[in-house]
Formats: structure tokens, sequence, C-alpha cells
């Protein structure tokens, strides 16, 4: 076959593997160690290479005829593309970098290879992560100093608004409710709060810089900040961006534990926001959990806990859970909002703390919380006709999976529907979570669903019914019933279930 025609069915075999890889390690913000977790728990030879190409690869082989097998690879990536089927990476400079450079590292490759021996090249479609790998490898130092330098200006600009607070949130859950909550008991107020999905040391600052340049430097300014972490030392940057007067620990699980290595080390790293608090600054914490309880040591300045077991600073009291929301008392206060899941009300108490803080007083923040509407996708309650759905698709750790449980366990409907994507990056602990998970779902879930493999065998180990997977046959539920959307599901997914 000419050498021409050879290398344009490779770059077309190539396409597809390239891009789906190149768009996996993106939603993994090219983070190696999201990736090795990701490809650990989902399959390392299914996620890379799939099951046709190999099939293909081999087929050629056996027929020992490469011009079958290069054609067959270019063909499956064409249609890949040409039916769209193929996941692209959104199209940042970064990924437009390293798309284009592992493009050039493929034809290097299949050029020396060509020498060497051309029944080498049958493997290059397959070798796509390493070519995106060694890329990624090349821009690193890049990388790193211009985020260095985005920080350094961020910081820089911070600091020349001496009469803005700084509100850092953080936790295993519980963040962006906690956030929204807080914005919207101050809206009055002049305030800035992080968008959805910003909670990063990099897009809090690509943040910063966008917005601080329209203000007045000398105004007074809430900005509220929500700040996540897969590592220690992530909030620590954060802050030294962000210089927080005031921080906030909502509560602190086991999720991306398999990240951090361990619950202590997670616990350092929520921790780092505590300790990074001046000394005249205020903390707040959620006295329910011990864990964040353990934490008080790290902090230099005043601390405010809140909780519902009748030993923090700010109690709740005659908590109930209505068709509408929410409804307890703090003190004589009465508080009423359309937010579901009692989990929510340390959340809650944690928003009116800080308002107060602030200079808002109590009965203000119970009328403006009246208003509120709880975030997209995160413990949200709506209908479809007689079908209620509570969407908790934001994101999802075990211990709002429980809380998603609980809230099923007191509504009256009468089939109970658990669609799930399965918990990630719980290393290994993961299949005993999900199974303890299968074993909270009995007696209160009547059907579950996964959408793919992923932690649904452990799960059916704890449930006593049968466990689905997705698939062309799935029964749409009923009217009058009642579907738990938990985890990365679909819109898809969903609209399938609902008749």
């Amino acid at each position: 076959m000419d050498q021409i025609l050879i290398f344009g069915l490779l770059l077309a075999a190539s396409a597809s593997p390239l891009l789906t890889f190149a768009s996996l390690w993106q939603i993994k913000e090219w983070r190696t160690d999201r990736l090795r977790e990701h490809l650990r728990s989902a399959g390392i030879l299914k996620q890379l290479l799939g099951i046709v190409r190999p099939a293909i690869l081999i087929l050629g082989i056996v027929l020992r005829n490469i011009d079958i097998a290069l054609i067959g690879l270019a063909l499956f990536s064409a249609s890949s593309i040409g039916l769209r089927r193929q996941r692209y990476p959104v199209w940042t400079m970064k990924a437009r970098i390293l798309v284009t450079v592992s493009l050039i590292i493929t034809g290097g490759m299949s050029y020396g290879l060509l020498i060497i021996d051309h029944w080498l090249l049958i493997g290059i479609p397959l070798l796509q992560p390493v070519s995106v790998l060694v890329a990624w490898t090349l821009f690193l130092p890049i990388d790193r100093t211009m985020k260095n330098r985005i920080m350094k200006k961020a910081s820089d600009l911070r600091a020349q608004f001496s009469q803005a607070t700084v509100v850092g949130i953080t936790g295993s859950v519980g963040k962006t409710t906690t956030k929204e909550l807080i914005a919207h008991i101050l809206k009055d107020r002049n305030v800035l709060c992080t968008p959805a999905y910003v909670n990063s040391e990099m897009g809090v600052s690509q943040w910063l810089l966008k917005e601080l340049p329209s203000r007045d430097r000398d105004e007074e300014l809430v900005i509220i900040v929500e700040m996540g972490a897969y590592r220690t030392g992530e909030i620590k940057k954060l802050c030294s961006v962000t210089k927080p007067a005031m921080g906030v620990i909502t509560f602190i699980g086991s999720q991306h534990i398999a990240l951090f290595g361990s619950q202590e080390r997670l616990c350092q790293a929520k921790g780092e926001l505590l300790e990074s608090l001046p000394e005249d600054g205020k903390a707040f914490i959620n006295g329910d959990n011990s864990l964040c309880e353990s934490m008080k040591d790290k902090c230099r300045c005043a601390i405010t806990s809140v909780g519902t077991g009748g030993h923090a600073d700010l109690e709740a009291f005659d908590i109930e859970e209505t068709g509408d929301g929410i409804r307890f008392k703090l003190d004589q206060q009465h508080f009423s909002l359309n937010l579901h899941g009692t989990h929510n009300v340390t959340n809650i108490l944690l928003a009116i703390a800080v308002a107060e803080k602030l200079g808002l007083d109590r009965a203000s923040s119970a009328a403006r919380l009246r208003s509120f509407e709880p975030p997209h996708h995160t413990f949200s309650v709506h209908k479809h006709g007689s079908i209620t759905v509570l969407d908790d698709t934001h994101n999802a750790s075990p211990s709002s999976f429980r809380a998603s449980l609980a809230w099923a366990k007191s509504q009256p409907m009468g089939q109970k529907i658990l669609i799930t994507p399965g918990l990630i990056e719980l290393g290994r602990d993961e299949d005993r979570i999900h199974r303890e998970l299968g074993t909270a779902s009995n007696g209160i879930i009547d059907r579950v669903i996964f959408t793919g493999k992923h932690g649904r065998n452990a799960f059916a180990e704890g449930f006593n019914g049968s466990v689905e997977t997705f698939g062309k046959e799935v029964s749409a539920i009923k009217e009058g019933d009642l579907l738990l959307c938990v985890g990365r599901v679909s819109q898809k997914h969903i609209d399938r279930l609902i008749p």
C-alpha cells in the first residue's frame, strides 16, 4: 500500500481514540490522580482500548493483512465521528495544544515504525493514550508557569480590595448548597459568588480576574468562594489567592478519599481553610459531624458551631420535613424554606450564622429564606405530572446517597425507584460502601437501576431485590411513583424512565 495512504489511514484510525481519551482526561481536569482512579475503577483496557478496535487488530494479525486492519480501524473511527457517537473535549486552548501535539507525536511514531517494520504500525491507533500522555508531559512546565502567573495576578488584584470580606466554604458535601444559601440571604448586599463548578485554585483565580476589574476597589464587597480539593495543599493555595476572613466547613465524609489516600489526609486538606483564617476572622463548622468538630484546634480565630443535637452554639429544634421543604425553629424564630432533606438543616444554620456575623438579623434571614430555590441538580425536588423526582445529580457521596434514602423513606409515594451510576473515587472502600448502600436501600427502594456496571455487583450483594442495568429494554416508571436520581445521571436516562 502507498505510504501516503498508510499515513492517511493511520491518522483516521487514531482520531477517534485520541479524542475519546482527551475528552475523558479533560473531564478529570487533566489530573493524573483522578484519571488513574477512574481507570482503576472502570477498567483500564475497556476505557483505553474498547472492544471493537482490539478485535479488528486481532483479525488483521490472524489474516496476516495489515491493510485490512488499518482500513477497519479507520472506518470504525470514521463511523464514530460520522454517526455523532464520538466524544470530544471542550476546545479550550489547552485541549487544542494537547490534541495537536498528540497528532504530531502519532505522525512521528508512524514514520519511525514504518522504517523499522510496517507491521508495527497496526498498534498506533491503540497507543493514542500514550501520545496524549507524552504531549501532556511536554506541555506540563509551560502549563505550570502559566497557572502560577494567573494565580499571582489574581492574588495581587484581590489584595487591592481592602474592604472586601471573603467567605470560604469547603467540605465533602454541601458546599454548593451552603454557598447559594448565603448568597440568597445576602442578596441585597454587594455580593460576588463563584458560579457552578468553579471551586479550584485556577478556576477561582480566573473568575476573580474576570469579575474584580469592574468593581470599585474601595467598596465593601462580600466574596463567597466555594473551595474544592483533591489533594492536600490545594485549599491552602486557594486561600493564599483569596485571603478569606471567614471559613465554613459543611461536612467531612469520605468523598474522593481514593485521591487523598486516607481520611486523615482528607481532613488535613479541608482544615487548610481554618488554618488560613486570621486571628480576627471567624470560622463556622457543622457540630453534628465529628470530623468537623475534631478540626477546631486548627483554628486561631473564634468558632461558631451549628447543629441539631443539643450541643452546638446554634441549634435547630422542631425539625419537620414537609411536602414543600423543611421547617424548623432556631431559638424563637421559625424558618421555612423550599429545600428538602433534613440533612440540609446544618447547611441552613451555617448560612444564617455567616449572615449574622455580617450584620443581618435572624428575622431578616428567615424572611429571605422563604423565597430560596435550591440549586439545579442538588437535592432538588420537582414533579412530572404525578411522578416525583429527586434530582441529586450534581455530585454524589456516600453521605448524600444515604440522605437521599432517608428522605425517600419519609415520602408517601407508591413505588420508589433509584437510578444511579454508582459512586467513584472511593478507593479500596468502594465495594464495601456500595454493599452498605445496597443494604441501606432495603425496605425503602422497590427498584434499582444502574446506568453502568460500576458498583452494581457490590450494591446487589447488599440489596434484597434485583438490580437492573440501564438498557434499551428498561421500562418506564408509573404515575404516582418516586424517582431518586443520585450521582451523575444524564437527563437522557431520566427522560427515558418518565412516561
